[in-house]
């Protein structure tokens, strides 16, 4: 039914015009006591074997939303609704932002991906933080706050711009995100370098706990598929070193092999997500754990279309992971179709929970 009202109606519409359509309607059912309670009975079954214990919280499942799909925390019950075990709010900027110019959000239907170049449109710490605060919970969920660069900060003073938002937002996170891996603000990959990643984080970690004095806010960091190899192993290492809490793998790429939609489409510049990610980065989430074990969380994200996606992003080391792109094309049964996809794996695998399961085939290739 959602495929063939895709076709007919969103596929028709601006991709951010049809974004912003069906998030009023998302906003709107969860406002509605009997329709949000129905929605959630049907769209959101819990399975108790999937119950997932991660940075120090506990989760209905391990599928969440990623970041970019609710920018403003305006659809946190909505999206709770759906189904989606924890929802990642932002990119969030120091200050508000409108982001790059129309048209910024592409769809490539042949390749089930999209380009986006938004630029980290947001309302700005200030602003996301007292609706936080204000937010009153309809569905217990796990709230992830992702925060990136304000545009016109210069490179020099990122770090500030973090601490800004940290301290606006810590309070209301069950856990932090440090974004420098879109490729849609100037110079933040740079910002993925050790030598500048190393006290940026280091000063959004002692923001966090200068906040928040009453509970440790975990605080995980998200790559870029396009990172080298050896980047890679330097990031974790790092994130090691400084007791980091997890890692996102991965955000969008500015790679374009193999894509079968129009040349001129392939051609537009920014964040390619989607289905053509998906190999790399399960490649890149299975180098992480096999360099850093169990010692912090590992995040999947990236071409996450299917229950069998997220199961391989689960032997390959994620403890959590999270789609974004494939609801898009998938519609409102996603997040429903992950779970009992899950709970079926598991059930048929030699594994008796999901924490058994992680990492297990990535152990299993070292042992060879």
């Amino acid at each position: 039914m959602y495929k063939f009202f895709f076709r007919l109606v969103f596929k028709r519409m601006d991709p951010e015009q049809a974004h912003y359509t069906a998030f009023r309607w998302i906003r709107l059912a969860a406002r509605i006591p009997v329709l949000r309670t129905f929605v959630a009975a049907v769209l959101a079954p819990r399975y108790k074997e999937l119950r997932t214990e991660a940075l120090g919280l506990r989760m209905h499942g391990p599928f969440g939303l990623a970041a970019g799909f609710d920018k403003n925390a305006v659809a946190i019950d909505g999206m709770a609704m759906l189904g989606f075990d924890h929802i990642e709010i932002g990119t969030v900027t120091g200050e508000p932002q409108p982001g790059n110019p129309k048209q910024r959000l592409f769809r490539l239907v042949a390749d089930r991906a999209l380009i986006n170049r938004m630029g980290f449109n947001n309302e700005g710490s200030a602003a996301v933080a007292a609706r936080l605060a204000s937010r009153n919970p309809v569905f217990r969920t796990t709230v992830g706050v992702n925060i990136g660069k304000t545009k016109v900060v210069p490179e020099a003073e990122a770090a500030a711009d973090y601490v800004k938002s940290t301290e606006r937002l810590a309070a209301h996170a069950d856990y932090l995100v440090v974004n420098v891996s879109s490729p849609n603000t100037p110079g933040l990959r740079n910002l993925q370098a050790t030598e500048s990643l190393r006290p940026l984080l280091t000063a959004v970690r002692e923001a966090a706990d200068r906040t928040v004095t009453s509970r440790r806010v975990p605080l995980l960091v998200k790559i870029a598929p396009d990172l080298a190899d050896e980047d890679v192993d330097a990031v974790a290492d790092l994130a090691v070193e400084l007791g980091l809490d997890g890692i996102i793998a991965t955000n969008t790429t500015i790679a374009r092999e193999g894509l079968r939609s129009a040349p001129e489409l392939v051609a537009e510049t920014g964040g390619l997500s989607g289905a053509p990610l998906k190999e790399r980065s399960l490649a890149v989430l299975s180098r992480l754990y096999a360099r850093v074990g169990t010692r912090i969380t590992l995040v999947g994200v990236g071409g996450v279309e299917s229950a069998e996606d997220a199961w391989q992003r689960i032997l390959a080391g994620a403890t959590l992971v999270q789609g974004y792109s494939a609801f898009i094309y998938e519609g409102p049964f996603y997040a429903r179709a992950i779970h009992k996809g899950l709970a079926a794996r598991l059930a048929a695998s030699p594994y008796a929970t999901l924490a058994e399961a992680v990492g297990a085939e990535t152990r299993k290739k070292a042992a060879l």
